[in-house]
């Protein structure tokens, strides 16, 4: 699978890249960057991936959240993908900003006209680390993920769907109950269909209750004065009573004072990077 360089930085003793390839489940072609910190040029490192939120690009968290200074200090690679196909020209697709481009929900969709391209949970769980595994000097068996917002509830998702696969898990204002939220129905219904029982599989707190419970620890910082908080498309509170029944254990921040943007993220990117890393380095 032929990677393109589009760009490289140096940055912090490191560089942080961007690459673009043809993808095989997405069927286009796709953009990721990716953060090697200065260990890289001496050995594997453990990988981290980030997952971003609605109508974003690979470009706004390696652009915005102030990520590559504790990366490098921790030896981990970063990778950063899109955050849905691009180009597929399916009708529809560029008509709202919460379906279709720059809004995949990291689901591999089943309905028409989505399910041949719209196939973002396979692409971020297999395809994209397969491909970071081949092609940069990376640990295959030490990965962990995190995300914000839409990109909070991917992160989610990935790790308890996948028991024992990452390390770590952490979020930034993630969706926690999709099933129940305003973008999480309109989400799920055009790329899943009506039947409500198939969009369990993509909702945190609906896996959570069927999590066999392998060692899985959980940071997820909230912001107090987010608005989609107040509006009831994120709920927290159904996430963390799940994970309480399950006994999984789950750090949960409320930060007083801030909203739903990257200035928040950026405030507390390097306490997810530390919550990464002790895992990922153990």
């Amino acid at each position: 699978m032929a990677l393109k360089q589009v760009s490289s930085s140096k940055c912090f003793g490191g560089l942080q890249k961007v690459f673009e390839h043809d993808s095989v489940e997405l069927k286009c072609k796709m953009k990721f960057a990716v953060y090697l910190p200065p260990k890289a040029e001496t050995g594997k490192c453990p990988v981290l991936y980030w997952l971003s939120g609605l109508t974003c690009t690979e470009q706004n968290f390696i652009s915005k959240s102030g990520y590559h200074q504790a990366a490098s200090e921790h030896g981990l690679v970063v990778v950063a993908p899109d955050t849905s196909p691009r180009g597929c020209n399916i009708k529809g697709e560029e008509d709202s900003w919460d379906f279709g481009t720059g809004a995949g929900f990291y689901v591999d969709a089943t309905e028409d006209p989505w399910k041949t391209n719209y196939r973002m949970y396979s692409y971020v769980t297999k395809e994209l680390p397969q491909l970071i595994n081949d092609n940069f000097p990376v640990d295959p068996q030490r990965m962990s993920v995190f995300g914000h917002s839409m990109g909070g509830h991917g992160a989610l998702i990935c790790a308890l769907k996948n028991p024992g696969k990452y390390k770590s898990v952490s979020a930034f204002a993630p969706l926690c109950n999709p099933v129940l939220c305003r973008w999480g129905k309109k989400a799920f219904t055009g790329y899943l269909g009506t039947d409500q029982s198939k969009w369990e599989a993509y909702d945190a707190s609906c896996l959570v209750k069927s999590y066999p419970g392998s060692q899985l620890d959980i940071l997820i910082d909230q912001g107090k004065e987010d608005e989609f908080l107040s509006d009831g498309q994120l709920l927290p509170d159904n996430f963390i009573a799940a994970c309480t029944e399950k006994k999984i254990p789950v750090v949960f921040r409320l930060q007083e004072g801030y909203d739903h943007s990257y200035y928040f993220i950026a405030t507390f990117i390097a306490d997810h990077i530390r919550h990464h890393a002790k895992y990922l380095n153990a």
